[in-house]
């Protein structure tokens, strides 16, 4: 029986590797957020599993569609809702 060198699956191999890979492509809806609703919580940016809302000096900035998957997880958390998800336009 031939023996297969498969790597285990769930294990990122090379550390920073999504910095290469833009994954935002895989979006069916994107985040829309309304500056002037926003009291800049920073709950949007710590519950971002695809650290997409960069900030700056604490406050957060546009979130990078680049790697934002659309998941809405940042809306969901808002507790003012100044993030709308929205369909995504291609």
């Amino acid at each position: 029986m031939k023996k297969l060198n498969l790597k285990p699956g769930g294990i990122i191999t090379e550390p920073g590797s999504t910095k290469h890979n833009k994954t935002g492509g895989w979006r069916a809806l994107k985040p829309v957020w309304d500056k002037n609703k926003c009291n800049q919580c920073m709950i949007c940016w710590q519950f971002c599993p695809d650290n997409a809302i960069p900030e700056k000096n604490g406050k957060r900035l546009e979130t990078n569609l680049d790697y934002c998957k659309g998941c809405g997880i940042c809306a969901e958390e808002c507790p003012v809702k100044a993030i709308k998800m929205v369909q995504e336009e291609k």
